[in-house]
């Protein structure tokens, strides 16, 4: 993790969380398994957004917040998850037919909606990404607690319900 609770300041302004990945292939799903949880917490000034990937469409959406969280599962890295700022591209970044990186949406943001947001990547540090199947690895479970009490603090929370 590249910066504490302390450095970030989410409680004034609006924040949308995007959590991203497919459910049914295990710790791919940890980005809308965060999504879940914090959607169930109704956090005033808080929008929750859960995808498979992230597309262009997500920009004017990103465009009516103050901050996104891209919330994703990470297949190598940092446990529990790291969190880094995503830095404002001058230039285009790589664009893919079907999906976009972070960076990429950004990017939209800024251009298309003229978006002052700031942008995070959070990822959660998966393990099993092999098979199909719903539920998330009992490890990376432990990362998915670890990023939620993070996030819920930044977000001037206190500890999530638990499920």
């Amino acid at each position: 993790m590249t910066g504490t609770a302390n450095i970030f300041n989410f409680t004034s302004g609006t924040v949308l969380i995007i959590g991203y990945g497919n459910p049914g292939r295990i710790d791919d799903g940890l980005g809308p398994a965060l999504a879940a949880r914090l959607d169930a917490c109704a956090i005033k000034g808080v929008s929750v957004e859960t995808d498979y990937q992230l597309v262009v469409e997500h920009a004017h959406e990103i465009a009516q917040h103050d901050y996104v969280i891209f919330a994703d599962a990470a297949m190598t890295g940092t446990a529990p998850f790291s969190f880094n700022e995503i830095p404002i591209f001058v230039n285009q970044p790589k664009f893919h037919s079907h999906s976009l990186s972070p960076e990429a949406a950004m990017f939209i943001a800024r251009t298309m909606f003229g978006a002052k947001t700031k942008g995070y990547l959070l990822g959660i540090r998966g393990y099993d990404y092999d098979g199909f199947g719903e539920g998330i690895s009992e490890r990376a479970k432990e990362n998915l607690e670890a990023a939620t009490r993070f996030i819920m603090g930044l977000l001037g929370q206190g500890s999530p319900p638990s499920g």
